[in-house]
């Protein structure tokens, strides 16, 4: 692809956690977003800052017209610890054209970009605008308000001089070239050149906050006090379908991990505020897809070309959303509250365990008159944060430089072994408790992981010394080798072998990845999207969009199409350097959320059916494969199906021990028709099931006359705890129904073992759960520990079970006590 020293571009940009987390701000303000777009230009080792500081005034000034009186700048002002001076350079250059008196001194917080504790960073120079009247700045100068987060006072533009390299040791040391990352946010300056004073009034979100207007009935009224929460809710939802629509557009499905876990956070907090504000309990943002799509078509088509597939996994998250608040508003209805106080703990595990947000347990308790311990549920919050944190640090080295000037070439296409390599730099890193040794090196047959291909592993020789390699990673563009140690003669050359039979294995599943993805396009249609990938040696899994279950048939087509391109033994050809506007008229397959560069890699296996942009590894043709057989075909969230595949070794081990199963069973039934002798069994075992059913039903019946005997009162309660000799625990629960039916006023606890495990069922008759004092849900999972299990339910029935019939007794005297 081609390079530029300069670059002016539009960046999606979410902004939810890190150092800078805006989520709880949207929709409280006027220019605060989750989604935003960053339009920004770079200097590459080229213009600095002096032409970044030109550049942004005649393009403010000038051209979009901003009143220069009312721009203010910041710049570094310093920090002693580092041993940085207050950067005068850029402070003398917006001299030229912005007064002395607004041109502000700030420190490290504000005014010094980094990326991270280690890597490029240096000073940056803000560009603020004063929105407010005439009277108002009159009255309080604008340099007294800029970054003290007033809504008409905003930062607009960040200009970012990189030219420093922060080291482990924290000290920072000159770049050999200065780089300019500049950011400037669309949404604020459209609400700028618009003359709102709102961004959400801008026709960025205008058009959406009037759709909710129309689908709700609720008037918009523009109030940021913080009263009107109806108008909360509609900039928090105008914002938040931005953010999901165009994430899952680009790839990020909601899960529970990971950016999925963000996007999932992001539109269930966006539920969350209709459900509660606009009176709204159905499915409601994915309604708003078309009409986003529709706004930014020109500007970002992948949303449009998939807006049905976004609005579909959209609705299904809401949907399923809806259920937990609703389970979450039942299980805190039923929370037990002493003193008014709803404890942290409790509030904690809503938000934990059931998902249910702690600003809307706030909200529910404040309607019932409760208080809730913010400060344990904080508590909780930041102990768990903190097992997070510490699962997820890692500590990096710096880089030991061994050779200078030096690129990491990969030419594992063409040879999985290669001779005089040498190491350009190493570091050691430590995540979780355990260090890790890196590689760079000037030449390298392993390929690293990378489109859903894993890193190889093999072995680099030093001499007489033997490095392990074991794995292959990509980082910052440079090809890094994961090793089990740093050579002792780190400046020798080596010779680097690939494992190549596991190599194979993964060409094999790649190639095959590709083969499916194209026959599940034809047997399934047009609308499968590879939603992401997994090539290792074993087996393939593949994520794609789809609405539904594939039927049995639909899997044996795309295994017989896969089947057959394997049989006709296709070669591969291969176009490394392709103009992408040529692969494009070749029908190469594109991804959405992939970022492709002028030139591209595609692998074609059979023009009009396979042909791929691709960089990973594949076979020189498809018999290489042996055989490819479907393992597994499931959902893993809204509209996206997964299938596990394997290939070649480990198919031929699959048929063979299938079959050597199936001959297993025909043996044990002495039947070579082994669907016959199966059918035959289950209709057996039916049978016996039925007439064991009417045995214990009759059982019960005798046990019932039993039981009335051994009622007691207790505290003017009948109550029943004892343990049967019934396993069916369908007749044990009708024995419960049957005991309440005849004794009012009760509490009936049975226990029994079922197929060697303990179980407890309990009744508590309606009239002594409505006062909130004994709920049958709560007393089941505390004496279940006995048996070491737990259960739950409502509040008059529940049952639990666990694994230790030895304390089947306790159980139920844990019930007398309780009572």
């Amino acid at each position: 692809a081609k390079t530029s020293s300069r670059i002016a571009d539009t960046q999606k940009c979410l902004r939810v956690s890190g150092k800078h987390n805006d989520l709880e701000e949207v929709g409280q303000d006027s220019y605060h977003h989750t989604m935003f777009e960053m339009l920004g230009n770079w200097s590459f080792g080229d213009y600095f800052k002096q032409e970044a500081i030109d550049y942004a005034y005649e393009l403010l000034v000038d051209i979009y017209g901003i009143d220069k009186n009312k721009i203010y700048v910041t710049v570094f002002g310093g920090d002693k610890i580092d041993g940085t001076e207050p950067d005068e350079e850029a402070a003398d250059l917006w001299a030229r054209f912005i007064p002395r008196e607004r041109i502000l001194y700030f420190g490290k917080k504000d005014n010094f970009w980094e990326m991270g504790d280690t890597g490029p960073c240096g000073p940056c120079s803000e560009i603020h605008v004063d929105l407010r009247s005439a009277g108002q700045r009159a009255e309080i100068p604008g340099k007294e308000l800029v970054n003290k987060d007033h809504p008409m006072v905003i930062e607009i533009w960040n200009l970012v001089f990189i030219q420093y390299n922060r080291k482990k040791d924290g000290s920072l040391e000159e770049l050999p070239e200065k780089h300019v990352d500049t950011g400037m946010g669309l949404e604020r300056l459209v609400m700028i050149l618009q003359d709102k004073t709102s961004n959400y009034d801008s026709d960025l979100f205008s058009p959406l906050i009037r759709f909710v207007e129309e689908q709700t009935g609720v008037e918009y009224t523009s109030d940021y006090s913080g009263e009107v929460k109806s108008d909360i809710a509609m900039r928090v939802i105008a914002d938040h379908i931005r953010a999901v629509a165009f994430t899952i557009a680009d790839g990020e499905m909601p899960n529970n991990t990971g950016g999925g876990y963000v996007i999932r956070r992001i539109l269930r907090r966006a539920v969350r505020y209709y459900y509660s504000f606009l009176g709204v309990k159905e499915p409601f943002i994915y309604k708003m897809v078309p009409l986003l799509a529709e706004q930014f078509a020109a500007v970002f088509p992948e949303l449009k070309a998939q807006e049905t597939f976004v609005g579909k996994v959209m609705a299904e998250e809401e949907r399923s959303f809806l259920r937990t608040l609703d389970d979450g508003l039942k299980r805190l209805n039923a929370l037990k509250v002493d003193d008014g106080t709803l404890s942290g703990e409790d509030a904690f595990e809503l938000y934990d365990t059931y998902g249910f947000p702690f600003d809307l347990t706030r909200l529910v308790a404040k309607e019932k008159g409760w208080r809730v311990d913010e400060k344990a549920f904080i508590v909780a919050l930041e102990e768990q944060k903190s097992r997070s944190r510490a699962d997820a640090a890692k500590t990096m080295g710096d880089w030991q430089v061994v050779h200078e000037n030096g690129d990491s070439e990969f030419v594992g296409y063409d040879q999985l072994e290669m001779q005089d390599i040498r190491v350009l730099k190493y570091r050691d890193i430590e995540e979780k408790g355990k260090t890790f040794h890196q590689l760079v090196l000037d030449k390298t047959p392993f390929y690293p992981e990378g489109g859903g291909q894993v890193g190889d592993t093999g072995l680099l020789t030093f001499g007489q010394e033997r490095i392990s390699v074991q794995d292959t990673v990509k980082e910052n563009n440079l090809i890094v080798h994961y090793v089990d140690r740093i050579p002792e003669n780190i400046s020798a050359l080596a010779l680097g072998f690939v494992d190549k039979k596991r190599r194979k294995l993964i060409e094999n599943n790649h190639t095959a990845t590709d083969l499916m993805h194209s026959a599940l396009r034809t047997v399934l249609g047009e609308h499968v999207q590879q939603k992401g990938s997994l090539v290792r040696d074993d087996y393939l899994r593949f994520d794609f969009s789809h609405y539904q279950k594939m039927t049995d048939e639909e899997i044996s087509r795309v295994e017989l199409i896969v089947n057959e391109k394997i049989r006709e033994n296709i070669k591969r050809r291969e176009d490394r350097a392709i103009p992408l506007e040529a692969a494009k008229s070749a029908g190469a397959m594109m991804l959405f959320g992939e970022k492709y560069g002028d030139e591209v890699r595609m692998i074609t296996f059979d023009p009009g059916y396979s042909v791929e942009l691709c960089g990973g590894c594949h076979v020189q043709s498809t018999g290489q494969l042996g055989y490819f057989k479907i393992t597994s075909e499931t959902g893993i969230a809204a509209g996206i199906r997964r299938i596990v595949a394997i290939t070649s070794e480990a198919s031929e081990s699959y048929i063979n021990d299938q079959l050597t199963r199936l001959n297993e069973v025909s043996t044990r039934f002495k039947n070579p028709d082994v669907v016959a002798a199966i059918d035959e069994m289950l209709e057996e075992n039916a049978a016996l099931k039925k007439k064991l059913q009417k045995l214990e039903g009759a059982k019960a019946g005798a046990v019932l006359e039993t039981l009335r005997q051994k009622v007691i009162t207790v505290n003017g309660r009948n109550v029943l705890a004892e343990r049967v000799d019934i396993e069916d625990a369908k007749a044990v629960k009708t024995l419960l129904f049957n005991l309440e039916k005849e004794i009012s006023n009760g509490v009936f606890l049975l226990g029994f073992v079922s197929s060697g495990k303990p179980q407890l069922m309990l009744m508590i008759s309606g009239d002594l759960t409505r006062d909130g004092n004994l709920h049958a849900g709560k007393i089941i999972k505390e004496i279940a520990r006995e048996i070491k299990g737990g259960g739950g339910g409502q509040p008059f029935f529940a049952s639990a079970g666990g694994s230790d019939p030895s304390g089947l007794d306790r159980a139920i005297d844990g019930l007398k006590n309780h009572i």
